[in-house]
């Protein structure tokens, strides 16, 4: 009897190939969409940040180099909003940083991102934080530079190869700026 019951029963299918292909496809549809969403809203956050001036380059003579840095950009955003990322500009790509702080500002130099520089008059405050719009790091592990660009203030936040970095630039951008600021009401 246990033979006839062997021979009598089927394996069931084991994959309806048709149904797996299609949620395959609608899987890979899904994905592709939500990626396009993300892409609109990248550019649509660059458009609306359209009025924002073009960054300045160096001049050609910045003067000798007070300190260097290299690093991580991790991006910008609106002063004291530290997820209102700023993407006009090339400004909200990340990438490698090369930082060097002259008497006339700061050159931050990115290899495959534009290259911008920071006037001493337009730097504003400098502070070590623990994040920038989609980076979170230990306290004190993120050197932020407000800068004011046309007629916004902007935080750029800066991660040194050598965290211990952090806070020679803080003190020297910080006296850099209250002799910017000292000068200019002296006038």
């Amino acid at each position: 009897m246990a033979a006839s019951l062997a021979t009598e029963q089927k394996s069931a299918e084991v994959t309806d190939w048709a149904a797996r292909i299609g949620w395959l496809v609608g899987l890979v549809l899904f994905v592709a969409l939500v990626y396009w969403l993300m892409r609109e809203g990248w550019k649509w956050r660059g458009t609306l940040q359209g009025d924002l001036p073009e960054l300045l380059t160096a001049p050609d003579d910045p003067g000798p180099a007070r300190l260097g840095m290299s690093g991580r950009y991790h991006g910008s955003t609106t002063a004291g909003q530290w997820l209102d990322r700023i993407v006009a500009h090339g400004l909200g790509t990340r990438s490698r940083v090369e930082l060097t702080l002259t008497d006339a500002g700061l050159d931050v130099v990115r290899p495959g991102a534009t290259d911008f520089f920071v006037p001493t008059e337009a730097l504003r405050e400098a502070r070590l934080d623990k994040g920038i719009a989609g980076k979170v790091l230990t306290e004190g592990g993120l050197l932020v530079v407000t800068w004011a660009h046309g007629d916004r203030l902007i935080d750029s936040g800066f991660r040194s190869d050598r965290a211990a970095d952090h806070g020679e630039w803080v003190d020297t951008l910080n006296s850099m700026i209250s002799k910017s600021t000292d000068t200019e009401g002296a006038r």
